[in-house]
């Protein structure tokens, strides 16, 4: 894991991303209370993709349609989640 100043991003970000890219944990010091972690996004980080939007579509349409089911108790909620 590399900690480095927000200065030595700045004045090296190519550096910093490529070695985040090859997996290497960045850690972003901003100030004395401020840390962020510099990682990569692929396609599975990022939620309203094409898929999920089409999903939501979808949900949207059976609601409207009635078709849902009505949950009055955490029994029908352990159940409808398998517990």
């Amino acid at each position: 894991m590399l900690v480095i100043s927000s200065r030595e991003f700045r004045q090296n970000q190519r550096f910093y991303f490529e070695k985040a890219d090859k997996g290497e944990q960045i850690i972003v010091q901003r100030g004395k209370d401020k840390s962020y972690a510099l990682t990569p996004v692929n396609e599975d980080d990022v939620y309203f993709n094409a898929e999920m939007v089409k999903k939501i579509k979808l949900s949207a349409e059976q609601a409207r349609n009635g078709e849902v089911k009505t949950i009055t108790s955490s029994e029908e909620i352990n159940d409808l989640l398998g517990l």
